[in-house]
């Protein structure tokens, strides 16, 4: 999709992971579930990529398919111009610390047995990044006050905090093995409304202070326009559209995107706004339908739409977009 330059911290080709469905006593496998179906991006350094869509178009396991937590079922990530799919279990321990993830649900990804001083500490205990205890607690403070909790609260357990509170110890322990690379999968969807605006400040802080390079997984265009440089739109497996974010606003060219768009409230009450509606529900990634995914729903549907599937190209000044009305069309 784009030249591969030295900027370029990841770089995804191809990427599929597909999930098999599995029946009768001797579990053979009837149907593959497409989650993601051919995915291909790159991420710059110090760069924030918004990924967005609805749920269940693959957001997540895109993310987490790139850090290899799942396996891929083919296609290639390359961190750092080196291909991640070859690597032995030791050489992928080594690389585990410059690539860390911020799950959504705070509570459910901490340890209720752990104190929060364990919780943070432990990534560079293991990883053996400092000589004694004694600099890990100093280094979990140091993170706690950075992530804008008390040093104190390294004594406590997840349960004796707030929403809020938990995810900055998540993103805290995050950041205690200093890595370049975050998926952050939704990690403020699961907060209150008044504390969302906080973290996404921090993170945005964050990625500054330690050049961080986040893949930013989110269903909410305005979370993305405040935090990303660059958004991408998912839509059942596949990249839709990717364009610098203003840009996106500006100039939306996929019918998808264009529906997204138009249900984001303006903020200007004297805007009159045309609501796009989207008609029936996104099909089954067991049974994708032929040609465009989206043309069951699409608004400007055309007999091409059905048959031949759009490829993802570069339309002018960056903006890739995979739709037979923006793209040119070999006859």
């Amino acid at each position: 999709m784009e030249e591969k330059t030295m900027d370029n911290l990841i770089e995804v080709s191809e990427l599929k992971k597909h999930f098999p469905v599995r029946k009768g006593i001797t579990s053979r496998v009837v149907a593959h579930v497409k989650a993601v179906d051919g995915v291909t991006f790159d991420i710059r350094r110090q760069e924030t990529l918004g990924l967005i869509g609805e749920s269940g178009c693959g957001k997540s396991t895109t993310g987490r398919s790139i850090l290899h937590l799942i396996k891929p079922t083919s296609g290639t990530v390359r961190f750092e111009g080196e291909f991640l799919s070859g690597l032995s279990a030791t050489q992928f321990r080594g690389l585990r610390c410059e690539m860390q993830i911020i799950f959504q649900d705070p509570f459910g990804s901490l340890n209720p047995r752990m104190r929060v001083g364990e919780i943070v500490g432990e990534p560079p205990l293991i990883h053996h990044r400092f000589k004694n205890r004694k600099e890990i607690s100093l280094a979990v403070a140091n993170l706690l006050e950075v992530c804008g909790l008390n040093p104190n609260f390294v004594n406590r357990y997840p349960h004796e905090l707030s929403g809020g509170q938990r995810q900055r110890v998540v993103i805290a322990r995050a950041l205690s093995l200093r890595p370049k690379f975050v998926v952050c999968d939704e990690p403020i969807s699961a907060l209150d409304v008044s504390i969302q605006a906080q973290i996404l400040n921090l993170l945005k802080r964050l990625r500054k202070e330690f050049g961080l390079t986040y893949l930013f997984i989110t269903h909410d265009l305005s979370v993305a326009k405040h935090i990303s440089d660059r958004v991408a739109i998912m839509y059942l497996g596949k990249i839709v559209e990717l364009v610098e974010t203003l840009e996106l606003y500006a100039r939306p060219l996929h019918p998808y995107t264009k529906a997204l768009l138009s249900a984001v409230p303006s903020g200007d009450p004297d805007q009159i706004q045309e609501r796009i509606i989207l008609h029936g529900e996104p099909p089954s990634p067991l049974n994708p339908p032929s040609g465009c995914r989206f043309h069951p729903r699409c608004p400007e549907v055309m007999p091409i739409c059905r048959e031949k599937e759009p490829m993802i190209l570069d339309v002018g000044n960056g903006h890739h977009v995979a739709c037979h009305l923006s793209t040119p069309r070999i006859s």
